[in-house]
């Protein structure tokens, strides 16, 4: 049976009340000391180790399902030391301030009232995304630190995975005499999609991960708030006053260090001046990686006959991609500005950087690039609630409203304000 028919014949059963269970479970979350969430997800990293040949087997068979040439396949794709990653993320996760209840802000009114604007949880969120399994672990693991219940919408590829995995955080939670139904599992079925979007009364928030087809789905049927998580359409402007050996081990790493993840590298934006230097500052992608690039036909003229790997002429369609595989095409521009440009055109607003020793240069990029994160002579790999120090993400926002780019525990939370009197009433 193929992925696709699992998908459209998987039962709804139990969806309206998996989620009615949801919203009761948030309401106990509030109870709970950080003491406790704390304590529980340090079980769920031992309880993960412990069960990592039941979790591993079960996502072969969902990694039997897929073709190992799409680029999916890496992101489903879970090992004992992913798992240990997973397992370290969660201790990283508990010793982490739980944000609720933080006071953001007290005033005193001449009426007498105190006021206190205070970090509560947003409720139930509902997260849309695709062969990740382990987005499971981190979207409960952030979510219950910070107090809210969760619900999971993962696509049919991780469907063994994410049922082993939410059962293991069920019996850790049950362990703890914690409602399990803080974590609800959807069904796999693309038809169970439109209800949770649907669902005004019961979910607060929905975050979707994953491809640009699923969060434009998203956006446009959701009856229920949306904080996008989009794409990663990522470039790299080279400057002329580049540091070379900088920029070669820059675009490396942005392009090989894995190249499923959203942050990694797209295109490269080459000032003119350094043509002579592209087959150097890719030879390394060539070499050891095979990295295919298109290229516009200053660079091809460039890299003909001194790059190893696979290169071919760059098409309009090359630019504004998210390869997620070792694929890489190339703009030559004549300056800043129409690296700018060109940026401006195609950029998903994730993550873009810039390579350059001019400091005028540096502060133009930082400044006028419209995206979450903007990188100065550092590769783009970094755009990663881990690598933040927020020790784990439950996505990386690209709109401008509540929350953008990594998000963790304070991205998690609303506030409210508290007012305290005694016996005022307005007059007026």
């Amino acid at each position: 049976m193929t992925t696709s028919t699992l998908s459209k014949t998987e039962p709804l059963a139990g969806l309206d009340a998996g989620l009615a269970a949801a919203r009761q479970a948030a309401q106990a979350l509030a109870r709970l000391t950080p003491a406790q969430t704390g304590a529980v997800l340090r079980d769920l990293a031992d309880r993960t180790l412990a069960s990592a040949a039941e979790i591993l087997a079960a996502n072969e068979r969902d990694l039997a399902r897929m073709d190992p040439a799409n680029p999916k396949y890496d992101r489903l794709l879970l090992n004992p030391e992913r798992l240990q990653a997973i397992a370290d993320d969660l201790r990283r996760v508990a010793e982490l301030p739980a944000p609720q209840g933080e006071v953001l802000e007290t005033r005193r009114l001449p009426n007498g009232l105190a006021l206190e604007k205070v970090r509560v949880p947003i409720g139930v969120i509902a997260v849309v995304f695709e062969s990740r399994p382990n987005v499971t672990f981190d979207v409960f693991a952030l979510c219950f630190r910070s107090g809210n219940a969760c619900v999971l919408k993962g696509s049919s590829d991780a469907r063994d995975s994410n049922r082993a995995i939410v059962a293991l955080i069920h019996a850790t939670l049950a362990a703890a005499a914690i409602d399990p139904q803080a974590v609800y599992l959807a069904p796999a079925s693309r038809d169970a999609l439109l209800p949770i979007l649907s669902a005004t009364e019961q979910i607060d928030l929905a975050i979707p991960r994953g491809s640009r087809g699923l969060i434009d789905f998203v956006r446009e049927h959701a009856r229920i708030p949306v904080i996008e998580t989009g794409a990663g359409i990522v470039h790299t402007y080279v400057d002329g006053s580049a540091d070379l050996g900088q920029a070669e081990a820059i675009i490396t790493n942005a392009k090989a260090r894995r190249v499923s993840v959203c942050n990694a590298l797209d295109t490269l934006v080459l000032h003119k001046d350094l043509l002579p230097e592209l087959p150097g500052l890719l030879a390394r992608l060539g070499n050891d990686f095979q990295a295919e690039v298109f290229a516009d036909d200053a660079a091809y003229d460039a890299l003909r006959d001194h790059y190893a790997g696979p290169l071919q002429r760059a098409q309009p369609e090359h630019y504004g991609q998210e390869f997620l595989a070792m694929k890489l095409s190339v703009k030559t521009v004549a300056d800043l500005d129409e690296a700018l440009t060109h940026i401006r055109q195609h950029s998903s607003r994730h993550s873009e950087a810039v390579v350059a020793e001019d400091a005028a240069v540096l502060e133009r990029f930082l400044k006028e690039v419209d995206a979450a994160t903007v990188y100065a002579n550092a590769s783009t790999a970094f755009t990663d609630g881990g690598q933040f120090g927020m020790g784990a993400e439950i996505g990386i926002s690209t709109q401008k409203l509540h929350a953008r780019g990594p998000m963790a525990l304070p991205e998690l939370t609303s506030y409210k304000w508290l007012v305290r009197g005694q016996g005022q009433v307005r007059e007026n």
